[in-house]
């Protein structure tokens, strides 16, 4: 078994470190045993590095000194401490159309790829309770679009290169919108505020299309003849 560690370690402000790593799996699996170290507050897991945020000054270059004596390292196939999330999913997204013809899938075959597959929440960003997805199959990887919406309704359920997620937020995005879900991404009333977190897997699963409301009684006087 073979293991991974950190590359370059920076300084990152007075009271935090940046931690080059391999990828963001390798991230996930370091969080924990950098998050464990001395004086450390929180650990933030990115695409290829790792932000860990110290209580001092003091605290963030001893850190500094020990880890690049002896960077940390973990054992590849460590194991997974995520959750698993599933995620209902109306596939009513104004791109949906788009991706199943530029796919040559249909719109029925889109909503099988996106559903068919179980993603690894790799790291957070961009808003809170936005997390970058893995494992979209390689049939729906399609760049960014050209034209990026000034506002994408929250709760729009998005492809975009070979990651998917979830808006929590009305807000700009270049995504394709491929359905919507009223899952709540976060609520910082809640513990924890993330509906996902780095490390849970993630299903998403097709809903039903909208039940229509049922017909109303009929009013005395208005029954049928």
């Amino acid at each position: 078994m073979s293991s991974r560690g950190v590359g370059a370690v920076r300084p990152f402000g007075e009271r935090a470190l940046l931690l080059d790593v391999a990828d963001s799996a390798a991230a996930r699996s370091l969080a924990p045993l950098v998050a464990a170290a001395p004086g450390v507050l929180d650990v933030v897991p990115g695409a290829a590095s790792l932000l860990v945020r110290c209580g001092d000054a003091a605290a963030a270059r001893d850190l500094a000194r020990a880890w690049a004596a002896e960077p940390p390292r973990v054992q590849d196939g460590a194991a997974a401490t995520g959750r698993e999330v599933r995620i209902g999913v109306r596939y009513d997204g104004a791109d949906l159309a788009e991706v199943g013809r530029r796919t040559g899938l249909g719109e029925a075959g889109v909503i099988a790829a996106h559903t068919g597959a179980t993603y690894v929440a790799a790291f957070a960003g961009f808003a809170p309770g936005f997390v970058y997805l893995e494992g979209l199959p390689g049939v729906l990887q399609l760049p960014r679009r050209h034209d990026p919406r000034t506002r994408v309704p929250a709760g729009s359920v998005a492809i975009a290169a070979g990651y998917t997620s979830v808006y929590p937020r009305s807000s700009p995005g270049g995504w394709h919108l491929l359905g919507t879900t009223t899952a709540v991404l976060f609520d910082p009333g809640r513990d924890p505020a993330a509906l996902i977190r780095p490390g849970d897997t993630v299903r998403f699963e097709p809903l039903p299309d909208p039940i229509p409301d049922p017909m109303p009684e009929p009013r005395r006087g208005e029954e049928p003849a």
